[in-house]
């Protein structure tokens, strides 16, 4: 999957246009990555295209410790990060950028190989989250999100 493509997914799964898709996935990139080992954010960097790849290394610093947040705090760092009216919005883009990122990764369940090794980094109420996303059919909830 190329950089174009990632980001479709996301603008389908949300209702949003490719520059709001590319500000969501910029957000959730961040709050995941700082969330597994130093180690594991290089295995992931190696499996995106250069563009992703720039937007999950983006801030990222030598040495940082894991942040151990749960669900709600990532969601609302989410949602302040990209401006969205609601943790229900924040909690819909972080599944849709979710998502994609296991269907890059190869994982149609969010649990084979790399997408594993995500997922067993993560809280428990953040890997039900990651779960569920490979599993929802996406497309257009309904609600447009602005930019």
């Amino acid at each position: 999957m190329d950089d174009r493509t990632f980001f479709h997914e996301v603008s389908e799964r949300v209702a949003c246009d490719m520059r709001r898709a590319e500000a969501l996935t910029f957000a959730v990139f961040q709050e995941l990555r700082d969330r597994i080992t130093p180690k594991e954010t290089n295995d992931v960097a190696a499996q995106l295209p250069k563009r992703l790849k720039m937007m999950w290394m983006s801030l990222d610093r030598p040495n940082r410790q894991v942040r151990r947040v749960h669900m709600q705090e990532f969601i609302g760092e989410v949602r302040r990060m990209t401006g969205l009216a609601d943790d229900a919005e924040a909690e819909r883009a972080v599944a849709a950028v979710f998502a994609a990122l296991q269907k890059l990764l190869g994982s149609p369940s969010g649990q084979e190989g790399e997408a594993w090794d995500i997922m067993s980094q993560l809280p428990k109420d953040l890997k039900k989250l990651w779960m569920e996303a490979g599993r929802k059919s996406g497309g257009p909830s309904g609600t447009q999100f602005g930019a």
